[in-house]
């Protein structure tokens, strides 16, 4: 099956500030993203029902963006990015996902950022 990338935009209330600290910071990221997460450096190891994945930071800049590689992707060019910017018009922050899956996935694993991104958002307040 064909892997294709996909991107979705999602709109906050919250400052960058506080959205980047969603993604970054243990204690916010097992509020909507994971079960545990263990951070060494550059290394995140997350956890979903006993289950770990590892991802290493390759992208960082503070309140605008975090690229993830997961460490087992079968494609070295596949990445997992959040891009943290402010509207201009309306002063939200907007927050543009680009992931990668399975050509006959997208549709499903849109629906699970959506989902995740309403728990983001019950988490922070905005």
């Amino acid at each position: 099956m064909e892997r294709v990338k996909f991107t979705q935009e999602f709109l906050f209330k919250a400052s960058p500030a506080i959205v980047y600290k969603f993604f970054t910071t243990p204690s916010c990221l097992v509020r909507w993203f994971c079960d545990q997460v263990d951070i060494q450096g550059d290394s995140f190891t997350f956890y979903w029902q006993g289950a770990a994945e590892e991802a290493e930071l390759v992208d960082d800049i503070e309140e605008e963006r975090l690229r993830f590689h997961w460490l087992d992707a079968d494609d070295d060019t596949e990445y997992l990015e959040f891009e943290i910017s402010k509207s201009p018009v309306t002063g939200d922050t907007i927050l543009l996902i680009t992931d990668f899956c399975d050509e006959d996935e997208v549709d499903d694993q849109k629906q699970l950022w959506r989902s995740q991104m309403d728990e983001l958002r019950k988490e922070m307040g905005g």
